[in-house]
Order: structure tokens, then sequence, then C-alpha cells
């Protein structure tokens, strides 16, 4: 007599939004059994208050709202729920890179840095524990097997205002061969309908528009109620706000306060010809704690190097190869001719110059719908 198979668990990542609730639902409707996972990144309340930030936390992704919504979307389910507690890990690998980064005058991406070093990691990791081989995500994104290569290829969503692979261009072949995007085939509203068909209270949950641990979205603030907190005085960065030319046009109080393209908070500290036109933040030098400012147009450019690269359709790059080339989240890919340069570093030329390339973001690099690979802007 032969034994039919168990059907294999999935560990769904439960963030408490409704995509990842609607996978939930939707996998549990489908005969799978389930556990639910919620990480715990951040106490939420660890700076609420300071000088400079808010008292209230709302609005933000893995809030503890956000850990109680998971936790009843799993009771209705009635699906194991844990929550995994990786507070340690998350400031030792996001939260404390992301300070470091901007002290140093270039501007991260904590939630590509969370995604490529904590997220994946760690909910693959408790999966096994508890018996399940893969975890499926609430991400907009799509993965396949593709034989011909012999390789995992990760492609963006059908629905394209919601494409979140620029977050995920760091998974490994190991990590997209155990994980499942089950609503890269959907558009957002018939995701809630799902939820709602399933009865989910939340299905017209807004999404959350904050990183995690800096309410108020003032990056500024953060750091220095962070470094208050830790008992680390703010460093001294503050210098001269100069020209292209090298002319001195007036000072700032810390490179920390600027990224570039930034535009805010210039105006009172430039001694500049009232009808120069505005200024916008062109390059930071923490070296000199010089911060270069120009005209837009002179935020152009056609190049840019990335390293601590990440290749997901190929092995390698061998060669040149034309792409597309994303350097930020909202930013529409733009052809580029990309090239290696070391052993991991590469160059990329556009085919029309770009605004703002940022030296800390993510570049992606695309061909049609795949992603060739990404790495981070020198």
């Amino acid at each position: 007599m032969s034994i039919a198979a168990q059907p294999e668990t999935i560990a769904v990542a439960m963030s408490g939004g409704v995509d990842s609730s609607a996978v939930a639902a939707l996998l549990r409707a489908q005969g799978h059994p389930l556990v639910g996972l919620t990480l715990q990144l951040w106490n939420q309340r660890r700076l609420a208050g300071r000088e400079g930030m808010p008292e209230t936390v709302a609005g933000r992704c893995c809030s503890i709202d956000d850990v109680y919504d998971a936790r009843r979307v799993a009771e209705h389910l009635g699906i194991p729920y844990y929550l995994v507690n990786q507070e340690a890990r998350f400031e030792s690998e996001v939260v404390r890179p992301f300070v470091d980064e901007y002290l140093a005058g270039r501007t991260p991406v904590p939630c590509t840095l969370c995604n490529n070093h904590l997220k994946f990691d760690a909910l693959l990791t408790t999966a096994r524990q508890i018996g399940a081989e893969r975890i499926a995500t609430g991400h907009y994104a799509r993965n396949r097997f593709d034989a011909a290569r012999g390789r995992w290829i990760l492609s963006r969503p059908e629905d394209k205002s919601k494409d979140q692979t620029y977050f995920l261009f760091g998974l490994t072949q190991a990590q997209l061969a155990r994980t499942l995007f089950p609503l890269g085939e959907m558009q957002k509203p018939t995701v809630r309908r799902m939820a709602a068909d399933a009865g989910l209270a939340l299905a017209e949950k807004p999404d959350s528009q904050e990183i995690c641990f800096i309410p108020g979205g003032s990056y500024a603030a953060f750091l220095a109620a962070y470094l208050d907190e830790q008992g680390q005085p703010l460093p001294d960065s503050s210098g001269e706000l100069v020209a292209t030319t090298g002319e001195v046009l007036g000072r700032h109080d810390g490179i920390h306060s600027f990224t570039v393209g930034q535009r805010k908070g210039l105006g009172g500290s430039l001694a500049v010809a009232p009808n120069s036109g505005p200024k916008y933040v062109l390059a930071i030098h923490p070296d000199s704690h010089r911060v270069t400012v120009g005209s837009d147009d002179q935020l152009l450019a056609r190049d840019l190097r990335a390293n601590r690269l990440n290749w997901i359709a190929v092995a390698r790059l061998a060669g040149e190869m034309r792409v597309q080339v994303k350097i930020r989240h909202r930013h529409e890919p733009a052809w580029a001719t990309l090239a290696p340069e070391g052993d991991d570093c590469v160059r990329a030329r556009f085919d029309q110059p770009q605004r703002a390339i940022t030296p800390g973001q993510a570049a992606v690099f695309y061909k049609d719908d795949e992603i060739v690979g990404g790495g981070w802007i020198v």
C-alpha cells in the first residue's frame, strides 16, 4: 500500500498589511498547510517623543498595530502564527549601516538593505526550523526557474505600479528557489477584493508609506535622536556650500542634512544673486565637508559606477550588455550600456543623461522585465 505524500507546508511572511494577508488567504483556500511568520524588527516607541521625533507611530510598516493585525488574520484563517524577534540583528545590519552611510554623505536604501541582508535570510531560516521549506510573501514580483540557463529568474509583476523588484535585487539563487510571490500576476484592486472575499477586516487598510524606524520622514532628526540615545555626539561635519567653480556660497551645519538632488533647506544658507535661479545639491564631499550646489541641469549625468553586485539572470557580466537601469524606486528605468570594471564593479553609461544619480542608492539592471542584477552606486 502506498502512502500519499503530505502537502508541503509553506511559511507566509505576514506583515499585517493587505498584501501578505491576501497571500495567506489565497494559499489557505488552495489547501496548503500554512504557518504565519512576522519579524519583530524595531521598537516603534523607542525614539518617539525625543527632540524632533513625533509621539505617534501610525502609517509605518512593521508597527505594533501591524503585528496585531497579522495575528488576527492568522487566527481568522486558523493557521499557526509565530512572532520572530530580530530587533538586535535589524539594528546591527540595517539601522546602524543606515546611520553610518548618512554620516558619510551617502543616501542608503534601508528597505533594500533589510531584504538583502536580513528579512529573507531570517524568514527562510525560521521556516526550515519549523518544517517549512518555502516561504510566500506579499511582494509584487515574479520568479521562475529557467532550465535553459539553469537559473532562477526574478521579473517585474503584472501590476507595474506596485513593482517591488527594485528592493529585491539582492536575493540569491538559493533564496529565490525557496520563495513564492503569489501576487506577481495580480493587480492591486484584485488583491483587495480577494482579501474582502476571505472576510479579512483589513481589506481596505492603507499601504504603509514611511520607513519603519523613521517617523515623520526626517532623516536628520532620526540621526540626532538615535545618536543621542546611544550616548554619541552628532559628528561635526559642518562646512562650506560651494559652486562647481569652487566659489564659497555659504555654510552648512552638517553633511548628514543633505542628499544629491535636494533643494529644500538651501536658500537661507546661500549668498547668491537673487535672480540666479534655484540651487540643488550636486555632490557631497565627506572628507572636506563641502557640499557642491548648482542648477537643476547640472544634476544631469551620463555615467554611474556600482559595486557590491548581485547577479540573477546571469552568473556574471562577461562583457558589455544593453540594459535598462533604475536608480531609484520611482525612477523610470533608462537605457544604458553596462560594462564590467574589475571583479565587483560595473559602469553604466546612459543613452540620455539622468537626474540626481546618488551615491548610496541601489542601481538595478533590467532586460525586458527580467532583473539582470544590481549593485550600489558609488
